[in-house]
């Protein structure tokens, strides 16, 4: 088995903010980044349609996004992910069977002044990867690389159901050292490592890989995630 460490969601260098988490029981708003490319007719996701998950938190989107287009991707509603460019490249040398962790960056709601939770909020098995040209148009729903016009870059990872999905729940992983967040050490220690320095997960566009990709998913099971095939499933 190989995988992916691959970090998603809103931020503060694409979107200028990061979605809400609770710490003391792990649930979040998933909040995607923003959609900059032009999009094929009647397929654009808005970011009014995140805007409940996130009042369930006690705050209200901000206000420049609302009306806006949103690049919604993983969409876990349908299992899938997709990317272009180098990320791209690296995600297409995986195989089926093969995985991908994603994170995010989220703010505290019961620690504002702390900092940003860096959490698993979801993970993918593989089922299969194609380019995104290659998709047949009944499926373009499916993907935000699809939802717009596709470069001859462009990946779509389908994951294998029941075994894929959100996390009701995320798994922080993170924490602030030497000047950035980077994998708890001792995460990386029951992880196997990464093929990245020290831990480092900030935005790159180099994905961090596992040196050990069966030993975290075995670890991964053993927290006993709840998966679900939706993007923010209700309370």
């Amino acid at each position: 088995m190989n995988g992916l460490l691959v970090r998603v969601g809103i931020d503060s260098s694409d979107g200028r903010w990061n979605a809400p988490v609770r710490e003391s029981s792990g649930e979040f708003a998933y909040v995607t980044i923003t959609e900059t490319k032009r999009l094929r007719p009647g397929l654009a996701r808005n970011y009014d349609e995140l805007a409940p998950a996130v009042a369930r938190f006690g705050l209200p989107l901000p206000e420049r996004l609302l009306g806006q287009p949103t690049h919604l991707d993983p969409d876990f509603a349908h299992l899938t992910y997709g990317d272009q460019g180098q990320r791209g490249r690296s995600i297409s040398k995986l195989q089926r069977g093969d995985v991908l962790a994603f994170f995010a960056g989220l703010r505290p709601v019961d620690n504002p002044a702390g900092a940003l939770v860096y959490a698993l909020i979801g993970l993918y098995v593989i089922q299969g990867i194609a380019t995104a040209r290659s998709v047949p148009a009944k499926r373009w729903h499916e993907n935000a690389h699809t939802r717009r016009e596709p470069g001859p870059g462009d990946i779509v990872v389908r994951a294998r159901p029941r075994v894929s999905g959100r996390l009701k729940r995320c798994i922080p992983i993170g924490e602030y050292r030497d000047r950035a967040y980077r994998v708890r050490r001792d995460l990386l220690s029951a992880w196997g490592g990464l093929h990245v320095k020290d831990g480092y997960v900030q935005r790159s566009a180099r994905l961090p890989e596992f040196r050990d990709a069966l030993r975290f998913y075995h670890w991964f099971l053993a927290r006993k995630p709840e998966l679900v095939a939706s993007n923010n499933p209700r309370p």
